[in-house]
């Protein structure tokens, strides 16, 4: 007899934009939210019985709503009000998952008295997954498309060769990566008041940048293992953080055959194939809880 495993639905990628209008200054939060509901929902897989069913349409419509009357302060609080919702408001749905991606815009200088003028900037995509069961919560997270170079400061050798080894050795290399970076924090929505979202992110990016800069690389493991202690040390409300990197590999260019010679000056940005270093860092005591493929994780 076949018999029906973990089974969720729901609404994804809504995209919201939220304008907050101060006088001639307005503010902007655009977001791309997915929803998705778990619980009792047997009867609707088995016998086509959709009384249990909150439609992803009417998720899709509280999306909207929720802008509207609760505003978006970041990306974390509102999906996190959002997934209280969906538990609290419906007797059948026992978890909710809340994915969130907010892209950022800077606002355009002008010369008259409004400030209603945007660019989108091209750097990373802010990220956040909400998780509420009825009892706790989990909140993690994250960037993704964080590209970063370093021109020295990098070297990679004393590797293993085999026969099919014809990487040379280089004492002095381009480091280039494009970072997604999953954290999670300890607050799990009890009595002890929530992180400040906006300031949690913007202090957990600059760690990892920190780190990159500052870190005599001998492989990409090791950028990424002190990226990742680095804010497991600096921020004590994070438990975990999940880093995926690849590695943007930079390769000189020959110019011999132009009889020029190519002093680390000119190099080939070659965009596949790309190593892909993947690893978590986790406070001492701590459970690793993210999910180890976060390449694939929408």
């Amino acid at each position: 007899m076949p018999v029906l495993g973990q089974n969720q639905y729901g609404k994804a990628e809504n995209r919201v934009l939220k304008v907050t209008r101060d006088g001639p200054v307005h503010h902007l939060k655009d977001l791309s939210v997915s929803v998705s509901l778990s619980g009792d929902m047997d009867a609707v897989h088995l016998t086509g019985s959709n009384a249990h069913v909150l439609t992803t349409d009417a998720t899709k419509n509280t999306v909207f709503a929720f802008a509207k009357e609760h505003g978006i302060d970041s990306a974390e609080q509102f999906g996190i009000q959002l997934a209280r919702h969906f538990v609290g408001s419906q007797g059948a749905v026992t978890s909710a998952r809340i994915r969130v991606e907010e892209y950022a815009w800077e606002r355009i200088a002008c010369d008259g008295p409004g400030e209603h003028s945007f660019v989108r900037t091209g750097q990373e995509t802010r990220t956040a997954q909400i998780t509420f069961d009825g009892t706790a919560l989990e909140v993690v997270s994250g960037l993704k498309d964080l590209v970063l170079l370093n021109t020295t400061d990098s070297e990679f050798r004393g590797y293993v060769k085999d026969r099919y080894t014809t990487l040379p050795e280089t004492g002095d290399r381009i480091l280039a990566t494009q970072v997604h970076a999953r954290w999670r924090y300890s607050w799990t929505g009890g009595g002890e008041a929530a992180p400040d979202w906006d300031a949690g992110y913007a202090a957990t990016r600059g760690h990892l940048l920190r780190a990159f800069a500052d870190t005599y690389s001998r492989s990409l493991q090791q950028t990424l293992y002190a990226m990742g202690a680095r804010v497991v040390d600096h921020r004590p409300e994070i438990d975990e953080i999940r880093l995926s990197l690849p590695n943007r590999h930079h390769f000189l260019v020959d110019l011999s055959p132009f009889g020029l010679k190519n002093d680390n000056e000119v190099y080939y940005a070659a965009d596949r194939p790309y190593g892909l270093i993947e690893a978590t860092v986790l406070r001492e005591g701590a459970e690793a809880a993210i999910p180890v493929d976060l390449t694939n994780l929408p």
